[in-house]
Parts: structure tokens; sequence; C-alpha cells
């Protein structure tokens, strides 16, 4: 559910449409001003390294040097206040990282997902290492060198690992899951197959009337808007990294008509599958982008 009664609001990915991405957030002593809750479609690992943040995520936390707050894909959050604070950030999309195998490293995020505490704290002798695996990522992403998706895939492994480590090392009630992360988490891990809002309420044991008013009310997003996110997100990662026909590609993520999900797509995007690829790979330059109008953040 929302941290708080405002309506919550599904905000833009913050990673432009890429798999992964790293930012660093610094902030004043400010209290930000009032907003409602949002969520993306990407989970995000924030970790302070320096000052105070207090942000709404399943509560209100006060993060501290050597606390990363995990925020998984779809679950409404806000950022309140902050104190000479800085943050680095690491957003990742669960579907692709799935399908390349890493469903086990996401293991501390499933557990927030399911009502552990989204707290974590990384024991004082590590966090200088995870600090250098952050700024090791930035590098692989605004580089993109021979390998880079190996390298960036190894280092996002290795922040997640030492975040399920230090996760291990406490002791957690057993969490209990709400119906809503039960419908993305069974969203993220079976978006490219043929499934629908029935499919997912027939997982949650409840009515797709009742699934898909809770997923909107708690995410600002219905539950075919978190179909259609995932399986885009797997067309770009194979769109990026393989040379499969627009066609294949379209059935392997879950619509067995391509036209269709080329229309999809450029709606998104504002490219075709084929024009974003190109443009990606620095081929012909591809149709400007046009993207629809989205509220402010």
């Amino acid at each position: 559910m929302s941290p708080t009664a405002d309506p919550v609001r599904a905000a833009p990915s913050l990673g432009g449409g890429r798999a992964v991405f790293v930012a660093l957030q610094r902030g004043a002593a400010e209290r930000l001003p009032c907003r409602s809750a949002v969520t993306h479609d990407h989970l995000v690992v924030a970790y302070c390294t320096r000052g105070t943040s207090v942000i709404e995520q399943q509560g209100t936390w006060t993060l501290a040097a050597g606390d990363v707050l995990l925020i998984p894909a779809g679950a409404a959050h806000r950022h309140l206040e902050t104190n000479d604070s800085e943050l680095w950030g690491l957003g990742l999309c669960p579907v692709t990282f799935r399908a390349e195998g890493g469903a086990e490293l996401l293991y501390p995020i499933e557990r927030v997902r399911a009502g552990a505490a989204a707290v974590v704290t990384i024991p004082e002798p590590r966090r200088a290492r995870l600090v250098a695996l952050f700024v090791d990522l930035q590098r692989e992403i605004e580089e993109r060198a021979t390998g880079t998706e190996i390298a960036q895939k190894s280092l996002v492994s290795l922040i997640l690992t030492e975040v399920a480590r230090a996760m291990a090392s406490r002791l957690d009630a057993a969490p209990t899951s709400s119906v809503v992360a039960e419908a993305l988490g069974y969203i993220e891990r079976h978006c490219t197959e043929s499934i629908s809002l029935r499919d997912v309420a027939d997982a949650v044991h409840r009515s797709s009337s009742y699934v898909t008013t809770l997923v909107r009310r708690a995410t600002g997003r219905s539950v075919q808007a978190w179909i259609i996110a995932g399986r885009l997100a797997e067309a770009r990662r194979r769109l990026a990294s393989s040379d499969e026909m627009v066609e294949v590609i379209a059935e392997r993520v879950g619509y067995a008509d391509a036209t269709h999900f080329i229309r999809l797509f450029r709606r998104e995007h504002g490219v075709t599958p084929a024009a974003w690829r190109a443009g990606r790979n620095g081929a012909a330059p591809p149709e400007r982008a046009i993207r629809r109008p989205s509220a402010p953040r």
C-alpha cells in the first residue's frame, strides 16, 4: 500500500529505458516539499554514505551512513528530508535481471516486498567496498567499453551480494506478503508468458476486479500496464544484446502478433523496435523520439 493517504503516481523510469543505471544524489539540510508517493517499474538499492535522509516506504526510515534502503519495483515511496546526505542509487529492471539468471540475487528485494524491514545496515568494514562497486558500475555505464555488459552484470551481482549478506546477519520476523506484493512478484516472474489479469488474480486467489483496483490504488498503474512494462523491458534487452528478428522477440516476450508489439513499443518509446536498436548500435539515426507528456516529478 501507499505510505500516505494521497494518490500514488506511477513515475517515468529514471534510467531512460536502460536495464541498469546508477546515480549519486547529494542533499543539503532541508525538508522537501510534500508530494504524492511515486512508483517505478525498476527496483532501487539506495546506499547512504553520508549525513541522513528521511524516506517513506513501508514506513518512515531515517537513513544514516552505512544504511541501504531497498525499494522493490512498484513500491510506493517518497523522499521527505535530507541533512547533508549523500546517496548512491542503483536502478535495476527485475524482469531482465531474472531473464539473465539473476533471480537468486533478488532475494533481499523479495524479502522486503514480502514485508521484511526495508533498511539493511552494511557492516563498517564492508562500506568502502560497496562504494567502490557503485563507482566502478557508474564508470562502466558511462564509458561503455568492450565487455561492459558482462562487467555491469558482475558489479550489480556483487552489490546485491553485499546487501544479501548484511540482511542474512539480522534476525527478522517471518514477513507477511500483501496481495499487491504477490501480484507484482507474479508479474515479474511470468510477464513474458501469455498471462492476463485473470491469471494474476488466480495466482493471488482474489477476483480480477479486486486485484486491479488494489494494484492501481497502490502503484498508480494497472495490472496490464505492469505486464506491458515488463515485456517491453525484456524486449529492449533482447534488441540490445541479440540479433534476433523483431518478430521473434515479439513472440519471446509474449506477443503472438508482432504488429501489436511494434505498436506498443512505439507508443512507449516514440520509435519502432528496429529504429531503437539501430540508434543504440550507432547505425542510421533513429526516428525522433516522441514521448507522451508526463506529470512533473
